[in-house]
């Protein structure tokens, strides 16, 4: 999308399509770069920015890197099986049963559902939910990982959070 459309801009465009739970990827692009252009677009529903003029090699770039991106990222809600997160409401839900989850383990499980069946080391789940460097230590994720399947898991049913051996814990995506 550009900015700057005939009869109703990119971000009205954004906007009312994501309204309407338009999931595809999109990517503004345009000769506004000011931070409240940037700020409408994402906060219409951008997927990627980019001001003109561009590089050829970088429009492409990012058109892979938002191609890569798990169909689960679209939206304020992701979902997996009957695993639900709402990331405005900052509620989790299983089969309609509500589930309180304090803000790392909230944070972590994000995580976790924005990458579906990918394994990720302690260490990989450190740097991207981990920001503080004093919370920061193996126990952390192996305590969450924990207290997340207390509250998500069924009983008499394998956790949908996975430990790999040796490499680390994914998500089932069921």
């Amino acid at each position: 999308l550009d900015m700057n459309l005939p009869k109703m801009d990119g971000v009205n465009v954004c906007r009312e399509y994501r309204s309407k739970g338009g999931q595809s990827p999109i990517l503004m692009l345009t000769g506004r770069d000011g931070i409240s252009d940037k700020e409408a677009g994402f906060m219409a529903g951008v997927d990627d920015y980019l001001t003109k003029p561009f590089h050829m090699k970088e429009l492409s770039m990012r058109i892979r890197a938002i191609l890569k991106r798990p169909k689960s990222v679209a939206g304020d809600v992701l979902k997996v099986g009957d695993l639900v997160l709402d990331l405005v409401a900052h509620e989790v839900s299983r089969s309609g049963d509500k589930i309180h989850l304090p803000r790392m383990e909230f944070l972590l499980l994000e995580f976790l559902m924005r990458h579906p069946d990918q394994v990720f080391s302690p260490e990989n789940l450190l740097d991207s939910v981990w920001k503080a460097e004093s919370e920061r230590t193996a126990d952390s994720i192996r305590t969450s990982i924990k207290k997340i399947r207390q509250q998500i898991d069924r009983e008499g049913k394998d956790s949908i959070i996975k430990n790999v051996h040796g490499v680390g814990y994914k998500l089932e995506a069921q």
